[in-house]
Parts: C-alpha cells; sequence; structure tokens
C-alpha cells in the first residue's frame, strides 16, 4: 500500500511539474507561499470536491472536468505518434458516453442521489486513471466490449435501417424541393 501511494505521489509530482500554463500558475502559488505545489493543488482538488458537495452548478463544475481534461489529452494522443494513447482516450469516450446515455434516462432518479455529483466526478477520474488503475479499461473490457459483441449483428442492421431511411427522407425532401 505504501508502495503505490508513492507511486501515485511521484506520479502526481512529475504531472505538476510539466510546463503549461496550469503548472506556471502552481509554480507562482509555490514561490509565493513556500508551499509545495502538490500541496496546493491538493487543496484546490479538496475544495473543488467540496464544491461538488454542497455548491451551485455542480453539474457544470464536474462536466467540466470529465470533459475538458480528457479532451486536451485526447488532442494531445492524436497528435502524438503512440497509437496506445489514442486507444487509452477513445476507450475513456466510449465509456463517457455510454455513461452519458444511461445518465439521460436514469436523470429522474439520479437526482435524488445524495452528493451525485461529487460521486459522478469520483467516477469520471477514476475513469481518466492511467494504467491498470483504470476504470475506463475495467468497465470496457468487462461490461461494454461484451455487450457489444454479443449484439454487433443487431447494432450493425439497426444503424443499416436508420441510414437508408435517412437517405429516403432526404431524397423525398430533394424531391419536394426540384417540384
Amino acid at each position: 500500500m505504501a508502495a503505490t501511494l508513492y507511486e501515485w505521489k511521484a506520479y502526481a509530482d512529475k504531472q505538476l511539474r510539466e510546463k503549461n500554463k496550469f503548472t506556471d500558475a502552481l509554480a507562482f502559488l509555490e514561490a509565493k507561499t513556500q508551499v509545495d505545489r502538490l500541496y496546493i493543488f491538493l487543496g484546490l482538488a479538496a475544495f473543488v470536491f467540496a464544491y461538488l458537495m454542497v455548491g451551485y452548478f455542480a453539474n457544470f463544475v464536474c462536466n467540466l472536468i470529465g470533459s475538458v481534461y480528457p479532451a486536451y489529452f485526447s488532442i494531445k494522443a492524436i497528435e502524438s505518434s503512440s497509437k496506445d494513447d489514442d486507444t487509452l482516450w477513445l476507450t475513456y469516450w466510449v465509456v463517457y458516453g455510454t455513461f452519458s446515455l444511461m445518465e439521460l434516462f436514469g436523470d429522474i432518479l439520479l437526482f435524488w442521489i445524495p452528493l451525485y455529483w461529487f460521486l459522478k466526478c469520483v467516477f469520471l477520474i477514476w475513469c481518466m486513471l492511467p494504467g491498470t488503475y483504470s476504470g475506463s479499461q475495467l468497465i470496457y473490457h468487462r461490461v461494454i466490449k461484451p455487450l457489444f459483441l454479443r449484439h454487433q449483428g443487431q447494432i450493425d442492421t439497426a444503424i443499416s435501417k436508420a441510414a437508408e431511411k435517412a437517405g429516403e427522407v432526404i431524397d423525398g425532401v430533394k424531391q419536394r424541393k426540384n417540384k
């Protein structure tokens, strides 16, 4: 347990020392306060999580966290030469999309769950984690992939029928326009 905690601390410290605007701001705060940037980051994270429990617009903050960070790293993955990071972030987006679809239909029930936005944010962060701790890898390989493979033929048929109907509608609109 201690080794894992040490690995996470080293990983977080490495990420917080990469050169970007956020870490520049952390470096500025670190210089002004003489507090290590890791502790500043943890303090900010604690504030955000507390806000998610009781604050207004918690849904906005949660969805911002679940979208902006992964979008940024997805763009970096697209621009890199490695295929592994592409697969990692595509898997995240498949899980995120599936979760969002389920959330859309279960919204009326989810509203009643105490601390829902906090729990959702923790779930999304778990899905973003790298390596063997990644929730998106676990959910994709244990739930989504088996369901998809089992129903792939039916899904392909439904998509083909929908595309065919959409084509008929477009052709009908074009014919009416030409009259």
